[in-house]
C-alpha cells in the first residue's frame, strides 16, 4: 500500500466538462467474486477514506499513467499514477480478469448485448470487427459505417476496438496521402467524414494514435477537406508556416518539447477546426477536452519541475541587458504559464505560484514596462497572482516605494492600464477594475500580532495610488463642468466612481480624508449633467453611499458646500419622466426622511422646498418638511420648557456638533479636520441671517 510506484490522484469530470482533483492517495486492486469484476481500493494520504469504484464499463488507458472510465451516466473517474509501472500493473490486473489484451488501449464492456439491441443491430453493422478494406473505392462505406455508428454506445465500442486491433488509423491516412496526390476530391471528402467520426468516438485510446507526432498533420489534412466549403482550408499550412514555436529558453527535454506541439495542434483542431457541436454531438468530444487538460497538467508540472528552465527564464527577465524582442517572449512566455496553471486544481496551483513567487516573478514585472506589449502581458500575469494571493502582492507594492518612483510602481502601472484601455467596451479596464477591488478589500486583509494589514496597505494606497486613479475624475470635471462627455470617457468614469463608491463603504476615514482633502463630492456631482444616464446614475449612488453612512461629518460637508443643488437640478431637469434617475433621486430624499437625519432635513427643506413642493406625485418632500415642522416644534417645547437663553443654546449646539461617533482609527485626523470646519460654519449660519436653521438641528 505504501509503494510509491501505486500512488495516484483521483480526478472526477464535473458537469463543465472539467475535472476536480479529488485528492491523493495509495491504489490495490481486488477481484470481487459477486460482481464478477474489478474493484480499485484508493486509501486517501489526507483523510484515510477509502473510495471504492467497481469497473464493469469500458476503460481507457493514455499517456502511459492515466487510467479513465465512466462509472454511470455523466459521471467519469481517472486515476493519474505517479510511475508508469504502478500504472502498468493495474492495467494488467484488470485486463487479466476481463480476459483482453493489456497491450490495448481500451477495454470492452464484458456485458453482452441485449437481444433487443442485437435485433435493432442492421446488418452493415452486426459484425464490426470486419472493417472494409482500406481502398479508395471502400471509402465511402467506411464513411457510412463510421457515421452510422455515432447513435448506439455499443457500437461505438466495437468500432473503437476493431480501429485499434487492425491499425486501422494509420492506414486510412497513409490513404489520405494518395488521394491528396491523384486529387480525388470525392475521397477527400469521405476520409473528412471518416476522421471526423473517429473523434466522435471519443477514445482516448484512438487519440494517442491520432495525434501522435506522424500522424497528427494528416489528421488536419483529412479535416480540410469539409465537403460544405468551396475550397479546403489551409489549416497545415498555418501550424507549419504561420504558428511558430518560440522556445524562449532552449527546452532540453524532448518529451516536454512534444507535449507542447502536440497540446497546442489538438488544442486548434478542438478550437479552430472542429465545428461547433450539436447538441446531439455536445458529449462526443468530452475525452477530447480530457486529453487536452491533462496535457496541460503535465506540461506545467514537468515545467515546474525543471528548476534550472525557469532559473534561466527569471535570470534573462530580471537582466537589464536582455533585449526588448526577447524580453516580450520571456513575458508572453510567463503569461502562457500562468494561463496553463489553471487547470491545476487548487493545492497544485499554489504550489505553482509559491515557485513563482521564490523566483521573484514580482520584481521581474517591473522591468521593461515602458514596452506595450511588456505591459499588456505583465498585467495579464498580475490578475492571475493578485487572484492567487492578494496579500503576498500588497506585501510586495508596500515596499516598492522605497526603490522607484511613484509614476513606475506596479500598481500604478495598472491603473493606467486601466485608464488607458483602448477596447471601446473597456473589457480590459473592467477585469483590471475588479483586481483593484480585490486589492483594496479590507474583508481579505490580514490581521498579524503588531500592526494590521489594512492599516499599512490602505495608508500606502491613499498616498501613492489614489491621485492616479482619480486624476482622469478631476481632469474631466475642473471648472465645474463635464469636459469630455463622449461614451468611452463616461464607461471610464463609472468604473473609476464604483471603485471610489466601494471605497466609501470600507475604508472609512482613509477616504473621507480623501474626500475632503480634494472636495471630491462636488466634482463628482458635476457629472449629473451628463447625457448618460449610466454615468449620473454612478455619480448619485456615490452620493447615497456617504448620506448611507449617516455620518454627521459628511453631512456637514454636503451642507456646506450645497451639494444637494446639482441632485435638485438634475431632478427638475428630469421633469415628469418616471425613469430610473428620478427613482433613484426619490430614493435618497426618501431615505433621509425614513431615517430622520435631521441637519440633512432642515438644509433641505430651508434652501430647496419652494423648488419641490409642486412634486405631489410621491409624498417624499411633503413627508420631509412633516419631519421639519416637527422638529422646529419639539426644539420650541423644549425651549419654553427649560427657558434656555441664547448662550446655553449655543453650548448644546457646540456640543452636539463637537459629538463624533466615527471609528476609532479616524479620531485623530477628523477631529483636526472638524476643528477646522467649525469656523467656516460658523460664518455660513451668520449668512443665513436669521432662519431658524440652527435651531432645528441642535436637537
Amino acid at each position: 500500500m505504501s509503494d510509491t510506484r501505486r500512488r495516484v490522484k483521483v480526478y472526477t469530470l464535473n458537469e463543465d466538462r472539467q475535472w476536480d482533483d479529488r485528492g491523493t492517495g495509495h491504489v490495490s486492486s481486488t477481484f470481487v467474486e459477486r460482481l464478477r469484476g474489478i474493484s480499485l481500493l484508493v486509501r486517501a494520504e489526507s483523510d484515510g477514506k477509502f473510495p471504492v469504484s467497481i469497473f464493469n464499463n469500458p476503460l481507457s488507458l493514455f499517456q502511459d499513467t492515466l487510467i479513465v472510465w465512466s462509472e454511470a451516466d455523466n459521471y467519469d473517474l481517472a486515476l493519474s499514477f505517479q510511475e508508469k509501472a504502478g500504472c502498468d500493473e493495474i492495467w494488467e490486473r484488470i485486463c487479466q480478469v476481463q480476459g483482453r489484451d493489456p497491450a490495448l488501449d481500451i477495454t470492452q464492456d464484458p456485458i453482452d448485448e441485449s437481444e433487443e439491441e442485437r435485433f435493432e443491430e442492421i446488418p452493415e453493422t452486426s459484425h464490426l470487427v470486419e472493417l472494409p478494406p482500406c481502398e479508395q473505392s471502400r471509402l465511402e462505406e467506411i464513411a457510412d459505417l463510421v457515421t452510422s455508428v455515432l447513435s448506439s454506445p455499443i457500437r461505438r465500442e466495437k468500432l473503437a476496438l476493431a480501429l485499434m486491433t487492425e491499425g486501422y488509423i494509420k492506414k486510412l491516412l497513409g490513404l489520405f496521402r494518395v488521394c491528396e496526390e491523384v486529387d480525388n476530391r470525392e475521397g477527400l471528402h469521405h476520409l473528412y467524414e471518416i476522421v471526423r467520426g473517429v473523434l466522435f468516438l471519443n477514445k482516448a485510446a484512438l487519440f494517442e494514435v491520432m495525434f501522435s507526432d506522424d500522424c497528427i498533420m494528416d489528421v488536419v489534412g483529412c479535416l480540410e477537406y469539409d465537403p460544405a466549403l468551396v475550397q479546403p482550408k489551409r489549416h497545415r499550412e498555418f501550424l507549419t508556416k504561420t504558428a511558430k514555436f518560440k522556445e524562449v529558453i532552449p527546452i532540453t527535454d524532448s518529451e516536454l518539447r512534444q507535449k507542447i506541439h502536440q497540446t497546442y495542434r489538438v488544442q486548434y483542431i478542438q478550437d479552430i477546426i472542429l465545428p461547433t457541436p450539436s447538441v446531439f454531438e455536445e458529449n462526443f468530444l468530452s475525452t477530447l477536452t480530457s486529453f487536452i487538460f491533462f496535457n496541460k497538467v503535465e506540461i506545467v508540472s514537468m515545467l515546474q519541475e525543471d528548476e534550472k528552465f525557469l532559473t534561466e527564464v527569471f535570470a534573462q527577465l530580471t537582466d537589464d541587458a536582455t533585449e526588448d524582442s526577447k524580453r516580450r517572449e520571456l513575458v508572453n512566455f510567463v503569461k502562457e504559464f500562468c494561463a496553463f496553471s489553471q487547470t491545476l486544481q487548487p493545492q497544485n496551483r499554489d504550489a505553482f505560484f509559491k515557485t513563482l513567487a521564490n523566483l521573484g516573478i514580482l520584481p521581474a514585472l517591473e522591468i521593461g514596462m515602458d514596452d506595450l506589449q511588456v505591459r499588456a502581458a505583465a498585467t495579464d500575469i498580475f490578475s492571475y497572482l493578485v487572484e492567487f494571493s492578494p496579500s503576498m502582492v500588497r506585501e510586495f507594492v508596500m515596499q516598492e516605494p522605497q526603490q522607484t518612483d511613484d509614476d513606475v510602481l506596479l500598481i500604478n502601472v495598472v491603473i493606467k492600464q486601466m485608464i488607458c484601455d483602448s477596447d471601446p467596451e473597456l473589457g480590459g479596464a473592467v477585469q483590471l477594475m475588479g483586481l483593484l477591488r480585490t486589492l483594496i478589500d479590507p474583508e481579505n486583509m490580514l490581521a498579524s500580532t503588531n500592526k494590521t494589514e489594512k492599516t499599512e496597505f490602505l495608508s500606502f494606497f491613499y498616498k501613492y495610488c489614489m491621485h492616479v486613479l482619480t486624476a482622469p475624475l478631476l481632469a474631466n470635471t475642473a471648472h465645474d463642468k463635464n469636459s469630455k462627455d463622449n461614451f468611452q470617457t463616461a464607461q471610464l468614469l463609472a468604473l473609476i466612481l464604483e471603485l471610489l463608491t466601494f471605497c466609501v463603504e470600507h475604508h472609512t476615514y482613509h477616504i473621507k480624508t480623501y474626500i475632503m482633502n480634494k472636495d471630491l463630492l462636488r466634482r463628482v456631482l458635476v457629472l449629473m449633467n451628463s447625457k448618460h444616464t449610466f454615468l449620473a446614475l454612478c455619480a448619485l449612488r456615490f452620493m447615497r453611499r456617504i448620506i448611507g453612512l449617516k455620518d454627521e461629518y459628511y453631512n456637514r460637508y454636503i451642507i456646506k458646500g450645497n451639494l444637494f443643488e446639482p441632485v435638485i437640478n438634475a431632478l427638475l431637469d428630469n421633469g415628469t419622466r418616471y425613469n430610473l434617475l428620478n427613482s433613484a433621486i426619490i430614493e435618497l430624499f426618501e431615505f433621509i426622511k425614513v431615517e430622520d437625519i435631521k441637519s440633512l432635513i432642515a438644509h433641505i427643506v430651508d434652501n430647496f422646498y419652494k423648488a419641490l413642493e409642486s412634486i405631489e406625485y410621491v409624498q417624499t418632500f411633503k413627508g420631509l418638511k412633516g419631519r421639519y415642522e416637527q422638529e422646529k416644534d419639539r426644539q420650541s417645547q423644549r425651549l419654553n420648557r427649560y427657558r434656555r437663553d441664547a448662550r446655553s443654546l449655543d453650548e448644546d449646539e457646540e456640543l452636539w456638533f463637537n459629538d463624533d461617533d466615527d471609528d476609532d482609527d479616524g479620531e485623530a485626523v477628523e477631529k483636526r479636520m472638524g476643528d477646522d470646519f467649525s469656523d467656516s460654519y460658523g460664518k455660513y449660519m451668520e449668512a443665513k441671517k436669521g432662519k431658524l436653521y440652527s435651531l432645528t438641528i441642535a436637537a
